[in-house]
C-alpha cells in the first residue's frame, strides 16, 4: 500500500516548502531590525550642520585676511595657509551642504536616500587637502633653494588671528567630527588651518628675533606633512566604507560566534558586516534553525545579541532543514 505525504501544510521542515522559501523568501523567514534609529544619526548631523555653519563664515573671514596678509607681507607661509583656507571655504561649504542631503527622506529608486553622499564628500575632502599639501610642498622646496624677505610684523598679526579664530571653529566642529565622517573631513580641514595659522606664528618669529628667512618654507613643509597624515586617514576610512569593508570595531568572530552560541541555532552563514554611512552598521546572515517552532524566538534573541555588538540595522534570514538534506522532488515516500 501506497501513500503520499501526509502532512499537507507548509512548515520549515518540509522540504517542497524549504525549495520555494529558498526561491522566493517570506516575511516568515526573514528578521529586519533597524533599532528604532532610521537610517543615520541625525540628531548628530543636525548638531554637525550648526558647527559647519559657524566654521564656514569664520573660515571665509579668515581667508580674504590671510590672502591680503600674505601678498603684502610676502609671506609663503600665510599663501601656504590662505590656500587651504580656499579649499576649507568649498569643503565647508560641500560639507554643508551633504548634511543637508542626507536628511533627505528615501525613494523607491534611492532606497537609502543619499545617506553616501556623507562618505563621498569625506573622499573628496580627503583628496583636496593631498592636492594641494603636494603643491605646498613644492613651493617651499623652491623657496629653500631661493630665500625670499618677509614683514614678519604683518605676518605675525595675521597668523595670530588666523590661529584664534580657527581654534574656535575647531571648537565648533569637534563634537560632530565624533560621529560624522563628513563633519570628520571638515574638522581636519579647519584643523590644518589651525597648524598653518601656529607655523606661520612661529615662523614670524624665528624671522623677527633671528633673521632666519628660511623658517618660513620649512614651517610650512612641517605644517603640510602633519595634515597629510590625516587627510590619508580620512581617504583610507571612506574608501573602506564605499567597498563596504567590516568595521575596525566590529570582530567578524566574535558575532558569528556570539550568534552560533544562542539556543536552537545549529549554525550561521553568509555573514556580512558593513557600514552604510557614519554611525549606522548594518548586518546579514543567513541563521539555519531546525525546529519551526523555534525561529521566532531564535530571531529575537540573535537580535539582542548583535545589539550589544552595536549593530542594530539587522536582516537575518531563518533556515529550516538544508537544501541538501532534502529528496527530490519528483520523489514520492511510499509506506
Amino acid at each position: 500500500m501506497s501513500a503520499s505525504r501526509g502532512n499537507t501544510q507548509p512548515s520549515y521542515s518540509d522540504c517542497s516548502a524549504q525549495r520555494q522559501r529558498s526561491a522566493a523568501p517570506d516575511h516568515a523567514s526573514h528578521g529586519h531590525d533597524h533599532g528604532g534609529h532610521g537610517h543615520a544619526g541625525h540628531g548628530h548631523h543636525h548638531a554637525g550642520s550648526g558647527g559647519l555653519k559657524g566654521a564656514l563664515i569664520l573660515t571665509s573671514i579668515v581667508l580674504v585676511a590671510e590672502v591680503v596678509g600674505g601678498i603684502v607681507s610676502n609671506s609663503l607661509t600665510l599663501l601656504a595657509d590662505a590656500g587651504h583656507m580656499a579649499t576649507d571655504v568649498g569643503a565647508l561649504a560641500l560639507s554643508l551642504f551633504v548634511a543637508w542631503l542626507s536628511r533627505q527622506p528615501a525613494s523607491p529608486q534611492k532606497t537609502y536616500g543619499y545617506l553616501r553622499w556623507e562618505i563621498l564628500a569625506a573622499f573628496f575632502n580627503g583628496a583636496a587637502l593631498l592636492l594641494i599639501s603636494a603643491a605646498i610642498v613644492w613651493e617651499a622646496i623652491v623657496r629653500l633653494q631661493h630665500p625670499e624677505p618677509v614683514q614678519t610684523g604683518l605676518m605675525l598679526i595675521v597668523a595670530s588671528v588666523g590661529l584664534v579664530v580657527n581654534i574656535f571653529s575647531a571648537r565648533l566642529l569637534h563634537a560632530g567630527a565624533e560621529h560624522s565622517l563628513n563633519v570628520r573631513g571638515a574638522y581636519l580641514h579647519v584643523l590644518s588651518d589651525l597648524l598653518g595659522s601656529v607655523a606661520a606664528v612661529i615662523a614670524a618669529l624665528f624671522i623677527r628675533y633671528k633673521g632666519w628667512t628660511i623658517a618660513d618654507p620649512i614651517a610650512s613643509i612641517v605644517m603640510t606633512l602633519l595634515i597629510v597624515r590625516g587627510s590619508w586617514s580620512l581617504i583610507k576610512e571612506s574608501v573602506d566604507i564605499l567597498l563596504e569593508a567590516t568595521p575596525k570595531h566590529i570582530d567578524v568572530a566574535a558575532v558569528r560566534q556570539s550568534l552560533q552560541s544562542i539556543e536552537h541555532i545549529e549554525s550561521v552563514h553568509d555573514l556580512h558586516v558593513w557600514t552604510l554611512t557614519s554611525g549606522v552598521v548594518a548586518m546579514s546572515a543567513h541563521a539555519l534553525v531546525p525546529d519551526p517552532l523555534q525561529h521566532q524566538q531564535a530571531l529575537e534573541a540573535m537580535t539582542r545579541a548583535l545589539a550589544a555588538h552595536g549593530i542594530h540595522h539587522v536582516t537575518i534570514q531563518i533556515e529550516g532543514k538544508p537544501l541538501e538534506e532534502c529528496a527530490p522532488e519528483n520523489q514520492h515516500t511510499h509506506a
